[in-house]
């Protein structure tokens, strides 16, 4: 049978929903997560300096930026002389020589002597002046025979060269078109073991080829000197 009296004493000891301690309340309900740990920061200090920007290098004023070398002094480039200074003596030009390509053939010496003669008289029907010819065998590496002679004026060194090449032509020797050069004050003609020179008489002065080829030449003084020795 059910004894009253130990069901009520059950309900007296059974505390209410009021009656609960907070203790167990707290107990009973669900416990919640707890929040992460937050990582350590670093000092203040260290995170404003990495924030701040690191200021650029200065740029060298004028006072501390290096000197450029200065390049050595060029040295004076010499001056060119004159024209005048050449034509004094000081600078001669070099004489007139032939233009040549080939080795000069040789000619026998009385085929020689034969247009030497021709071209001789050629000159000496035009007027030409002062008719010299030197026999440079030996001495002149281009030639054999040097015929010198002077005309006035430019028109009567081109007729007394057109006439040289008629009389070398009916001698047996026909001239190349290149063995002709001319200028206003001087011809030269190159036929090989013969070369004539026609001058006005002031460049004729200037030249002086008499006195390089001719008995007066250092050369020749030296072999006349070697053969009396």
């Amino acid at each position: 049978m059910r004894n009253p009296w130990t069901e009520e004493a059950a309900i007296a000891r059974k505390p209410t929903q009021a009656e609960e301690s907070p203790k167990r309340r707290a107990s009973a309900a669900p416990k919640a997560k707890a929040a992460p740990k937050a990582k350590p920061t670093k000092p203040k200090a260290a995170a404003e300096a990495k924030a701040t920007p690191k200021p650029a290098p200065k740029r060298a004023t004028s006072k501390t930026a290096a000197k450029p070398a200065s390049p050595k002094a060029a040295k004076p480039a010499p001056k060119a002389k004159s024209a005048a200074a050449k034509t004094s003596g000081e600078a001669k030009p070099a004489a007139p020589r032939p233009a040549r390509t080939k080795r000069r053939a040789k000619i026998a010496p009385d085929r020689l002597e034969i247009l030497v003669e021709a071209a001789r008289q050629s000159l000496e029907d035009d007027k030409a002046e002062n008719i010299v010819v030197l026999d440079v065998t030996g001495r002149a590496d281009y030639t054999d025979r040097l015929i010198i002679a002077t005309g006035q004026v430019e028109r009567q060194l081109q007729a007394m060269a057109a006439h040289l090449d008629e009389a070398l032509g009916k001698a047996g020797l026909h001239l190349r078109r290149d063995a002709i050069q001319a200028s206003p004050d001087w011809v030269l003609i190159d036929a090989g073991d013969l070369v004539i020179h026609l001058f006005r008489p002031d460049v004729r002065e200037l030249y002086r080829l008499e006195r390089m080829w001719g008995p007066e030449s250092p050369v020749q003084t030296e072999n006349s000197d070697a053969a009396r020795g």
